[in-house]
């Protein structure tokens, strides 16, 4: 490939979801965000409208997903000993109240 320059140029566009007004059928369609909404539909070239979609949900669920949980133990151990955290369990216990 002597004297050829290739360049790749990743362009990511949203996908919006479409519904054909003639038939029902729903399908995709990357477009530019300053696109105007228009589309055919594959199946039937009827035309089709933009479906107003929530968009993609995330749910977080267990752990490993905040930084603190990729923490190493030193670093652990240094911010319960600033938290307060580290004092012995009996110093940690409340003392029953007294009776009266």
């Amino acid at each position: 490939m002597d004297g050829i320059t290739l360049t790749i140029d990743l362009i990511i566009m949203p996908t919006y979801d479409y519904q054909c007004r003639r038939c029902g059928h729903e399908f995709e369609k990357f477009q530019k965000i300053s696109d105007p909404p228009r589309a055919r539909c594959p199946k039937c070239r009827g035309g089709a409208e933009r479906l107003i979609t929530g968009g993609a949900g995330l749910l977080f669920k267990g752990g490993g997903f905040y930084i603190t949980d990729y923490r190493s133990e030193s670093y652990r151990q240094a911010a319960k000993a600033e938290s307060g955290e580290a004092t012995t369990t009996s110093e940690t216990k409340a003392e029953p109240a007294a009776k009266t």
